[in-house]
């Protein structure tokens, strides 16, 4: 793991050469309409609270999405998760994605009750006994009947308008001495070296950030979820921040791993991450999305260009009193 102050070394030599049972209850209360979903730029998206969600549902952003998963687990060093829990009996993943955290969850804790929760009903119907998955909105009125002793957010960035709101409704439904954790990924490429200055990365992170301000749901929620978890009235808030290069051209062995990783990642994710907030929102063509993103695919390939992005991991618990 590379602190937040330390500078990543840069390779020079580089050359950049479970038994399941099917369940019924893993999505519940679905309607119809839940699978209507809707097609636009040559993407499907979620028809569950349509336009809440700026991210694609369709094939390649599940693969993507598994894969950022596994980059995760490389970047934590095979960990699920930082905060400090004993025994969970209630645990709840808020936006699952393709559920990969959570059934990696309840295998690791088969006596606890594990509930994903996501606007898509992409997960898969294979799953551990102890882990159901619901579609539903986390901006909405929570309406859980039992509080949890664990919430695990991942990836919410861009879907909250209320943040505040979010957290307050975390702590209600968590148990005293309950665990909120939250992990999540900037927008905004960067280096130590300034080698990313007059580039590409500068204009899609102006673009990226830009975009969820006008949509309403913030983009900097990396550097801002810390001090609004300690708002929301949290107690022994620990944040731990890790520069994920983005290309092998770190030194470190586990730094060039990342980068590997991270690349890939980039590369399957970013039509997905900016198709629909920059037509939608910022109003640019599908030619014009096309074509940064045609310089982006270079530029994560040039290494010359020493770029990372800033991940945060940040839990707290909620008061014992």
């Amino acid at each position: 793991m590379t602190p937040e102050e330390e500078t990543i070394t840069v390779d020079s030599g580089d050359d950049w050469a479970s038994t399941y049972t099917a369940t019924d209850s893993e999505v519940t209360s679905l309607r119809s309409s839940v699978f209507d979903y809707i097609y636009e730029n040559g993407r499907r998206y979620h028809a569950y609270h349509a336009g809440a969600y700026w991210g694609s549902n369709d094939e390649k952003s599940i693969d993507a999405m598994d894969i950022c998963h596994f980059l995760y687990g490389l970047l934590l060093h095979g960990e699920l998760y930082l905060a400090p829990l004993q025994n969970p009996k209630r645990v709840l993943d808020v936006g699952t994605g393709t559920g990969a955290w959570a059934i990696e969850f309840a295998d690791m804790h088969p006596t606890a009750t594990v509930i994903g929760t996501d606007l898509s009903p992409i997960q898969p119907r294979l799953v551990p006994p102890n882990l159901s998955f619901e579609v539903d909105d986390c901006c909405d009125e929570w309406t859980y009947r039992e509080p949890f002793d664990y919430i695990h957010v991942r990836g919410l960035y861009g879907c909250v308008a209320d943040w505040d709101g979010f957290y307050q409704q975390a702590l209600k439904h968590l148990v005293p001495g309950g665990y909120i954790e939250q992990v999540e990924m900037g927008v905004v490429p960067t280096s130590d070296d300034s080698s990313h200055v007059g580039t590409i990365y500068e204009k899609w992170g102006k673009a990226s950030l830009e975009s969820g301000d006008r949509f309403g749901k913030t983009l900097r929620i990396v550097d801002e979820s810390k001090q609004r978890i300690i708002d929301a009235g949290f107690v022994d808030v620990i944040e731990r921040r890790y520069k994920l290069p983005i290309g092998p051209w770190p030194k470190n062995k586990h730094m060039k791993t990342l980068g590997k990783y991270c690349r890939l990642v980039v590369e399957e994710s970013m039509e997905m991450w900016v198709m629909f907030l920059w037509t939608k929102v910022l109003g640019w063509s599908r030619d014009e999305v096309e074509m940064t993103l045609a310089e982006m695919r270079k530029a994560i390939r040039d290494p010359s260009i020493h770029g990372y992005i800033h991940v945060s991991v940040v839990y707290g618990r909620k008061p014992d009193n």
